[in-house]
């Protein structure tokens, strides 16, 4: 019996190590998500995708993407770093009503391989400045002429019609489906899922800097490749609701730390906000123009609770803030994905216009309270005898003990009467009962 056990305990281990042997064997494909706007933390992603795929030594790295578009320099380093990948890259255009778009376009094109889910789209490439406006003319031309001779080193090995239409979504910002994309041989294959995807990749030949090279996918294992918390992060910081809303925060945490100083709590998180939302907006494609109503609209806030003006200035800082937000972000010819909500704006306007307008409401009726300190805040206050009071005794007021004195023409007062102090005479209270 215990022979059988041993014998059953070896085979056991012996079937362990030739399923790990066998599963090592088998093609790795490393799926990546890209899903939003072409950004720097966007770049890393990409870099830290094509670095874990030739460390594991996988046959394939899918890269899924769904994008409006972005920056063409973070573009640019994209297309350079997959084109330098030891292992091939597929771009893969999924799932079905993603895009590529702008940038996104010439990423798909700088694959090894490229496919599209079936109802997906892909183009309108023409390049725009920094501030989202159109480009000058002669700038345009010298621009697009670079581009699209970068779009014609990477399709040149799909035919002519490839070529013209990569040149198209330059020149006249053409964007196509994916079965127009598929006729033109600008993409390989339509694909319904990434399985459908490894399916079709399965003896088909890319071309590498080392040279042509076949794909082995049967029975490939697929290993997937997250977005880590700090790329995700700095995403988020270029998303410009958030970049708004950090800004909004930022500026009201400042403002409460100058009306009210002393509390660091406030002050910490209105600098930190501030900070994260300068990155997003050094990332993203605004008109600086807009924050000179801001510093305006921060000045009035300022003013009005130093000087009470009965919510005037408040009221003129909440629309500079709303039009200095808006100038910001959504001036004329910024992408669509790169503009702020209008509602966001307007609500945190408002929000803000509250906010200061509680705030003058509780220094107007502080100037207007009685003191509260000094002999003069214990006027009025009700303590008890602790002995008898007549020409001198002792009363309790809250905590403290204090030599007492009984008012002229008040009452008798006795040990545990409740008495109301009338005047105070240096370190002695008139009291009186009550």
């Amino acid at each position: 019996m215990k022979q059988t056990r041993i014998f059953l305990l070896v085979l056991t281990v012996l079937a362990f190590f030739s399923s790990v042997h066998a599963q090592s064997n088998e093609p790795l494909a490393v799926i990546m998500t890209a899903e939003g706007p072409i950004m720097p933390p966007m770049l890393e992603y990409f870099k830290r995708g094509i670095k874990t795929a030739e460390q594991r030594g996988a046959e394939v790295l899918v890269i899924q993407l769904n994008t409006p578009g972005g920056s063409v320099e973070t573009m640019l380093e994209i297309i350079t770093v997959i084109r330098a990948s030891s292992v091939p890259v597929v771009v893969y255009v999924a799932p079905n009503d993603a895009i590529a778009g702008s940038a996104g376009a010439l990423i798909t094109m700088a694959g090894h391989a490229s496919a599209m889910a079936p109802k997906t789209a892909i183009g309108a490439a023409s390049p725009i400045d920094s501030s989202g406006s159109d480009i000058q003319p002669t700038l345009e031309t010298k621009i697009k002429e670079i581009m699209k001779a970068r779009v014609r080193t990477l399709t040149e090995t799909r035919g002519t019609q490839a070529v013209e239409l990569a040149e198209a979504m330059i020149e006249d910002a053409k964007a196509v489906t994916a079965r127009e994309a598929l006729e033109a041989k600008l993409i390989d294959f339509i694909s319904d899922d990434t399985e459908d995807l490894l399916q079709s990749l399965n003896g088909f030949t890319v071309q590498m800097d080392s040279g042509s090279r076949t794909l082995n996918t049967t029975d490939v294992r697929t290993e997937d490749l997250g977005i880590s918390f700090i790329e995700g992060l700095l995403l988020m910081l270029t998303d410009p609701n958030i970049a708004f809303l950090l800004l909004a925060i930022g500026v009201q945490g400042v403002l409460i730390e100058i009306s009210s100083p002393g509390g660091w709590f406030a002050g910490f998180i209105g600098a930190v906000c501030l900070t994260l939302a300068v990155y997003g907006m050094g990332v993203l494609t605004v008109n600086w123009f807009g924050g000179i109503f801001l510093i305006i609209a921060f000045v009035l806030f300022i003013l009005d609770i130093k000087a009470p003006t009965h919510g005037a200035l408040t009221t003129a800082g909440v629309a500079s803030f709303i039009v200095g937000a808006l100038v910001l972000f959504n001036s004329p010819g910024t992408p669509q994905f790169q503009q702020v909500s209008v509602p966001l704006v307007i609500g945190m306007g408002i929000f803000l216009g509250l906010l200061f307008f509680g705030i003058l409401l509780i220094a107007l009726r502080a100037q207007h309270s009685p003191v509260q300190t000094g002999s003069e805040a214990l006027l009025g206050k009700t303590g008890t005898a602790k002995t008898s009071v007549g020409d001198a005794g002792q009363v309790q007021l809250g905590s403290e003990l204090w030599s007492a004195e009984k008012s002229d023409g008040s009452e008798s007062i006795r040990k545990g009467d409740l008495v109301e102090v009338v005047e105070v005479r240096g370190l002695r209270l008139i009291v009186k009962k009550k």
